[in-house]
């Protein structure tokens, strides 16, 4: 007879039964759409960038948040272009995507004072891009603290600020 745990962990179903997310219907919804929801943002008016989350239209490449972070903070740099390589970026663009990711960093630190950053790009499916097509760069700000229980144990991601609060605080920032 195997012996149950009486500890909760990550395998417990009960822990993983009843979590309310009604947030993550969006990431749903979203994810079945047809067409590129960064190229459908970058097409939207300046006047929608808030409610799209853009936070900087550059002259070749874009910031905007990660509706769906992995962490508070999580910005994504795009291409104005809808590439997915970045062997097919031309050097404007790997220029301004890399000033992007600079200027972002400095403003995250002004901002939400985090202890450290990932930067990836995720390219194809098996190098984990879930959006395929359209290349971008992550921005993910990091605090010693960030890995708590509640992903240890219950594989959920606390995320403690709206995003529309930290999109204001952000694009104030670079304002300045």
């Amino acid at each position: 007879m195997k012996k149950k745990n009486s500890s909760p962990g990550i395998h417990d179903p009960a822990l993983h039964a009843n979590f309310w997310a009604p947030w993550r219907i969006g990431y749903i919804k979203n994810s079945r759409a047809p067409g590129c929801f960064l190229c459908k943002m970058l097409k939207a008016p300046p006047s929608h960038d808030r409610e799209n989350l853009l936070l900087l239209r550059g002259k070749t490449c874009f910031v905007c948040l990660n509706r769906f972070p992995y962490n508070g903070g999580h910005l994504m740099i795009a291409p104005r272009r809808h590439v997915a390589d970045l062997a097919v970026l031309r050097p404007a663009e790997h220029l301004e995507l890399m000033t992007l990711a600079t200027t972002m960093t400095q403003v995250l630190k002004r901002v939400m004072k985090p202890e450290g950053f990932n930067l990836g790009i995720n390219l194809g499916a098996a190098g984990g891009a879930g959006l395929l097509d359209h290349l971008h760069l992550h921005i993910v700000p990091r605090w010693n603290s960030d890995t708590n229980f509640m992903p240890v144990f219950a594989d959920i991601k606390v995320i403690p600020q709206a995003l529309e609060e930290l999109y204001d605080q952000l694009a104030a920032e670079l304002r300045k």
